[in-house]
């Protein structure tokens, strides 16, 4: 189960943000017992980009082999 300060992934875009399927956030709230959580996505400098509310299939737990990438953040 996916806890507060888990990292997760996004498994849609979300234009409106910039974001991308792929980017990875930090779970900030859980809610309704996992149906749906807050989830910080922040820059390399530590700027946040948003803190979105996303339902649990929004979303995926990272596995422990996988590997991060770094990409621009496009204007939107």
């Amino acid at each position: 189960m996916i806890k507060e300060l888990d990292l997760v992934s996004l498994r849609q875009d979300v234009p409106e943000y910039g974001l991308v399927t792929g980017d990875v956030g930090t779970v900030v709230m859980v809610h309704g017992e996992g149906q749906g959580y807050e989830v910080e996505f922040v820059t390399s400098a530590g700027e946040t980009v948003a803190v979105l509310s996303l339902y649990a299939d929004q979303v995926r737990s990272l596995a422990g082999r996988e590997i991060l990438h770094a990409r621009e953040l496009s204007a939107f």
